[in-house]
């Protein structure tokens, strides 16, 4: 079992002494630290216990490596708060309490050090003072252990309870893919760029590609390490050392992510749940500027609060959207911390609830947190939260790799949500891309009245131009959705669809007696002219001459006579009987039987149509296009 354990606490209080007395180890590795006698980032160290693998995250105390300290909490599984008997609680104690109760850390150990320097008394004020500090909170039934690194009192107690305490860890969580926050990244001869972190979900294994965030670069895993061994795959919660190709180590700074490759994308607005600490001067309010930091980065960011009065009190908790300054990698149910712009204190932390957030307007504030209330309440049910990200979504919906990047959810986990989600109707599979039931139904109702609208403004029309419906009610969404609505409506006999045309099931095109006048003088017209057709502005007006109608009522009616197909397009001013053209056709291929070579000129093409050149050439070059025939010189090949 691999456990990692934290430690917290106000500087000079022991916390690196107390690891070492622990481990042997001696956390402090920069030469700063040695010099200076404090901790100033990041220390790792290590021991087993029986079959339990303790990975120790060392923390810098001292206010001014706060954000340091945050680099290595967001990844721990139990805390040990130290708290110096001499001194008992001070500011950074504080500070580091509540950022661990921030980050949901559900366990952990006080101890008090120093114990050999202070009477009974002193030690007694020091442990009530910690009892008033954590009541109330995960730590207020954990043990309180008197230590001496000098003399060694306590240690093996401490061993023990760190042992009992394991029994009080939620097991890990396995849906989510596998994610690494960088919080340290050097060069090793021989090997390059070397990247460290605790693994906050899924399984990297050795050769693995993977992504590299913000760069959104691919990279490939060399080797692994744990805890200074060999290993052909880490897990969620362990400490880990990968070596990277593909990439120098001055390209990587602490505060990246190491992700599978199309699972997450980078997010500047998130929504948010926070809590301000009860302790903050003031309330945290809209278009106030913060810090936030996220796995083991560090971002500047405006905050707006989704309600009526734009800021949340001291010891209040409530919605907000976070809209960072720079990219970051963020996934649902993350827990963050935010800290003042100037001075830099921490105000308050919370937990990201969608990470691909869209701005709100301050009118939709009422429905926005309705929605965050139903995510927060489903919790780590994928099914329930799949719904309702959806169902939040715009009509556009979300394709499986929308989901997984709001998630952060497995591929497998992710399928049986998005499985469970259609079976209960509450989402609609359009061409793999999933719509609310609301969306969807909202889509349908649309497009069935677009067409009802294009009847009644085109009555003649066979049926709506399918091209004019997409445009107009499905302009901005993907071609699959229109497919899926269509075919749906199709199912439902609401709709009939042909190639080129929509109309509604229950039109039917009625001419009154004068109109199937002007209908027939109108087919008369083509039927009399064969081949030698007029143009088209004659024929309609020889066509409504002596009659109520105008030209254009005469183009409406011809309209019908082009959709039907019984009149054909060859030029823009002329138009033929369908029929006409078809007996044109057998005749040049009882030409073509004739000869040897099938060809055919325009002078005999003219005597075997029986028309003119002004006629001749517009029917050859449609024959062309046709490919009825192809142009060889001056002649046609009758294909």
């Amino acid at each position: 079992m691999e456990v990692i354990v934290g430690t917290a606490g106000h500087i000079d209080h022991g916390k690196t002494a107390l690891i070492k007395a622990l481990t042997g180890v001696d956390a402090d590795r920069l030469p700063e630290e040695k010099r200076r006698g404090i901790t100033v980032d990041l220390g790792f160290a290590e021991m087993s216990i029986g079959d339990v693998h303790f990975g120790f995250v060392d923390v810098p105390g001292h206010e001014r490596f706060v954000k340091n300290m945050l680099a290595g909490a967001a990844g721990i599984d139990l805390v040990i708060l130290v708290v110096a008997a001499s001194e008992g609680v001070m500011p950074q104690t504080r500070e580091h309490f509540d950022i661990c109760r921030l980050l949901g850390i559900k366990a952990g150990i006080i101890a008090l050090t120093k114990v050999d320097l202070v009477d009974p008394e002193t030690l007694g004020l020091a442990q009530l003072e910690v009892e008033d500090l954590v009541a109330d909170s995960f730590l207020e039934n954990a043990p309180i252990i008197g230590v001496s690194v000098r003399t060694g009192v306590g240690i093996d107690r401490l061993k023990d309870e760190l042992c009992k305490t394991i029994a009080k860890l939620p097991s890990r969580n396995n849906r989510f893919v596998a994610r690494l926050p960088i919080d340290r990244s050097f060069s090793m001869k021989g090997f390059g760029a070397v990247v460290t972190g605790t693994c906050a979900s899924g399984e990297i294994g050795d050769e693995a590609e993977m992504e590299l965030f913000p760069q959104c670069r691919k990279v490939r895993v060399r080797g692994i390490q744990t805890h200074g061994r060999a290993a052909r795959s880490v897990k969620a919660g362990q400490r880990v050392a990968i070596n990277l190709g593909g990439i120098a180590h001055s390209e990587i700074t602490r505060g990246m992510t190491l992700a599978e490759p199309g699972t997450l994308r980078l997010t500047q607005i998130v929504d948010a749940e926070i809590e301000v600490l009860s302790g903050a001067a003031r309330p945290l309010r809209s278009r106030q500027r913060v810090r936030i930091h996220i796995g083991a980065a560090e971002e500047l960011a405006r905050i707006q609060i989704l309600n009526d009065n734009g800021e949340i009190a001291p010891g209040e908790t409530g919605y907000a959207q976070i809209r960072m300054e720079k990219p970051v990698v963020a996934v649902s149910g993350e827990r963050f911390i935010v800290r003042s712009y100037s001075p830099q204190a921490t105000i308050g932390g919370g937990q990201v609830i969608d990470a691909l957030a869209e701005k709100h307007r301050r009118k939709d504030f009422r429905e926005v947190t309705l929605r965050l209330d139903g995510l927060c309440l489903a919790g780590d049910n994928d099914d329930a939260r799949i719904i309702l990200l959806v169902n939040g979504l715009p009509m556009a919906g979300a394709s499986f790799g929308d989901l997984q990047a709001r998630t952060g959810l497995r591929d497998e986990i992710l399928r049986d949500a998005i499985a469970a989600g259609i079976k209960s109707g509450y989402v609609v599979d359009a061409g793999n891309r999933y719509l609310s039931l609301t969306g969807f139904a909202a889509l349908s109702l649309a497009t069935e009245k677009a067409i009802a609208d294009f009847h009644i403004s085109q009555p003649l029309a066979k049926g709506m131009p399918r091209e004019a419906l997409r445009d107009r009610i499905f302009d901005t969404l993907p071609e699959e959705v229109f497919s899926v609505v269509i075919s749906a409506l199709e199912s439902k006999g609401s709709i009939v669809s042909a190639k080129e045309t929509i109309r509604s099931a229950t039109f039917r095109t009625e001419f009154s007696a004068a109109e199937l006048i002007l209908n027939e003088q109108i087919r008369a017209i083509f039927v009399n002219a064969g081949l030698a057709v007029p143009k088209l502005d004659d024929a309609l007006i020889d066509a409504v001459s002596g009659t109520n109608f105008s030209t254009q009522d005469a183009r409406r009616f011809f309209q019908t006579f082009l959709d039907s197909g019984e009149i054909i397009k060859v030029t823009d001013e002329y138009y033929f009987l369908c029929e006409a053209i078809d007996r044109l056709i057998t005749k040049m291929q009882n030409y073509a039987d004739g000869t040897t070579d099938r060809l055919i000129d325009v002078p005999h093409f003219k005597e075997l149509a029986g028309v003119s050149r002004k006629y001749a050439i517009p029917l050859l070059e449609y024959f062309d296009r046709s490919k009825i025939t192809r142009r060889i010189g001056d002649k046609r090949l009758i294909v």
